[in-house]
């Protein structure tokens, strides 16, 4: 697993575990910039989706990642990255391709901030899996564990992850190394 200098913190887990929330709120908070989840703005306006469509978001989500990464001088927020790609192919596909494994083996996050899915199901026109957010979060967790990806499990309502997140990064020694915005204030 190569990053560059700076790290690239990927919040993440299963639909409607907060993770967009969280993302958003970090990026308000510290002023690092967000990589939005690239399969929402393409499933907003092409709904019906195959397989090579996901790897095509996968790639999309890939780029501007790490156009942003090379942009900004400080570390960068993504609001999933090809973990969740991977574990959308494997669960709706039946198989993630090699490449796309390979490509988040090198070029994942530097540390994932996994979402707990214990807060109520939230209704929304993309999301596909309502009653087996538990599963896809065990995936998620399979994963980081078994490829060795730091990450934290966050957990209760949105007040509590942001507060977990951020004493994580504090700790991490990103916040104090890096102060943009209020953080650093």
């Amino acid at each position: 697993m190569t990053h560059p200098e700076y790290p690239l913190i990927v919040v993440t887990g299963p639909e409607s575990s907060g993770k967009t929330t969280l993302a958003e709120a970090l990026s308000a908070h510290t002023g690092w910039p967000l990589v939005a989840e690239w399969a929402r703005q393409r499933l907003a306006e092409y709904p019906v989706y195959g397989e090579t469509d996901v790897c095509r978001m996968a790639l999309g989500q890939f780029r501007t990642q790490e156009t942003r990464r090379r942009s900004f001088s400080g570390p960068v927020l993504a609001d999933t990255d090809l973990l969740t790609y991977r574990i959308w192919l494997e669960d709706r596909f039946g198989g993630c391709p090699s490449w796309l494994t390979m490509m988040h083996r090198r070029h994942g996050g530097s540390l994932y901030l996994l979402c707990r899915p214990d807060m109520p199901w939230e209704p929304d026109p993309l999301r596909e899996n309502p009653r087996d957010r538990d599963r896809l979060w065990e995936a998620h967790l399979r994963i980081l564990e078994g490829e060795g990806w730091p990450y934290r499990i966050l957990s209760g309502g949105p007040a509590h992850r942001m507060s977990e997140a951020l004493g994580v990064l504090q700790e991490a020694g990103w916040l104090q190394a890096h102060p943009v915005g209020r953080a650093g204030q």
